[in-house]
């Protein structure tokens, strides 16, 4: 059976991987390591190459199609003497008691591993695993890295692939970043192009499909996205806000979670700057869940829009925070007696409500009275910024604090 491209063109040589980080790597000394970074970006390449210039006897395994019966049988031999270099590709998949029985043979010398992972190791594996490994981050494939695979694949081949430049660029963009999914869309349109012809940018789409957008929902890149659009949206800046929420509903992420997270924005980063964020974000998700997709997600597209453009404060949410470490602080102080209400007799003969001033009754609307308990000076929780809506809160909050003062003096 012939091997793929992707394969007879894989580097033998750490000079031969494209991207200069990892050209510049350092292996005069063989240290267990884990290799992170998207798939088709030379993970495997680099721990073939590690393992042809070590003098160790190589296995490698598969952490998906690999038991703990398998890994069992490949200390044995390391116990009995036998240096072994260990590569386990997808190492993510190992459990936690899996990954423990590594432990006492990295500990001891036996073993040297080089695990190769998509998923961010500080969530997948455990600390006293990572902990005696170096971990080596794999960043995607650019544009001109791709393209010089392209030109090693036409080296290799003897001849040109037919493409234009602009659709050589088309090509290296729906490869997104993976040089073997790059090559095998280069061995398909090998095997399809007529003789002579030039594939343009327009008709390239039409035979090649697009690699589908690197995005688990379950895993580092839903993080990751939806972090990106929270900032974006706390930065103000729409555009950029609407392009991670783009790509999240490419990636297949559920809008209803898009939904959700944006109510939590609209109180936690702009609260009474904008008083009409929280019911945008509400009207969102109620209006998707009515209208479903595709439809609905223009109503959540706008509440991303007017949250990005709303004036920002995260003052109620900090005041949710102070009121929260003082009410821990304080534990079980009573409430002053003028304000509690007083339903018997024994309780207004104990002081309950005495002395209570009805506010609407007042001149100002306003009594000033006490409402922290007694021994307990009066705290400023919540301070409103100059914004929005908070701008005229903080006004009145200030006329307040005056008439209190002067009733005070």
């Amino acid at each position: 059976m012939k091997k793929p491209l992707a394969e007879l063109l894989r580097p033998t040589d750490i000079g031969e991987l494209v991207g200069d980080d990892l050209k510049k790597m350092n292996l005069s000394r063989l240290q267990s390591m884990i290799l992170w970074g998207p798939p088709g970006c030379g993970k495997t390449s680099f721990a073939k190459i590690v393992a042809s210039m070590c003098e160790l006897e190589v296995v490698t395994m598969s952490a998906v199609t690999s038991g703990a019966a398998q890994f069992k049988q490949v200390f044995e031999i390391a116990e009995r003497g036998n240096q072994l270099l260990l590569h386990v590709d997808e190492i993510h998949h190992l459990n936690k008691s899996q990954q423990d029985i590594f432990l006492p043979h990295l500990e001891n010398g036996n073993i040297t591993i080089i695990g190769t992972t998509t998923e961010n190791p500080s969530f997948e594996l455990r600390p006293a695993l990572l902990s005696r490994c170096k971990v080596i981050v794999f960043k995607r494939l650019s544009i001109d890295d791709l393209d010089i695979i392209i030109g090693r694949a036409e080296k290799y081949l003897k001849r040109a692939i037919p493409l234009d430049k602009t659709a050589r660029k088309l090509l290296c963009e729906m490869a997104d970043g993976d040089g073997r999914y790059l090559l095998n869309m280069v061995e398909e349109l090998v095997n399809l192009a007529a003789e002579n012809a030039v594939i343009t940018a327009e008709n390239l789409p039409q035979i090649l499909s697009k690699r589908t957008v690197i995005y688990d929902k379950y895993s580092d890149g839903h993080y990751n996205l939806i972090s990106a659009l929270h900032k974006s949206l706390r930065g103000s800046d729409v555009n950029a806000a609407l392009y991670w929420f783009s790509r999240m509903l490419a990636g297949g992420e559920d809008p209803l979670y898009i939904a959700r997270r944006l109510v939590r924005f609209a109180v936690e980063d702009i609260g009474l700057a904008d008083p009409n964020a929280l019911q945008q974000a509400i009207a969102a998700q109620q209006a998707y869940s009515f209208l479903g997709s595709p439809e609905g997600e223009l109503a959540i597209c706008q509440a991303v829009i007017y949250l990005a453009t709303a004036p920002k404060s995260n003052a109620g949410y900090v005041a949710f925070n102070n009121a929260q470490r003082l009410a821990e602080k304080t534990g079980s102080l009573m409430p002053p007696k003028h304000i509690l209400n007083a339903p018997t007799k024994f309780m207004k003969e104990q002081g309950y409500s005495n002395g209570y001033v009805y506010d609407p009754d007042t001149p100002n609307g306003f009594s000033g009275q006490n409402y922290f308990p007694e021994g307990l000076a009066r705290q400023s929780l919540y301070n409103p910024v100059e914004r929005g809506f908070e701008r005229e809160v903080k006004k009145r909050l200030e006329y307040w604090a005056k008439l209190r003062n002067s009733k005070c003096s």
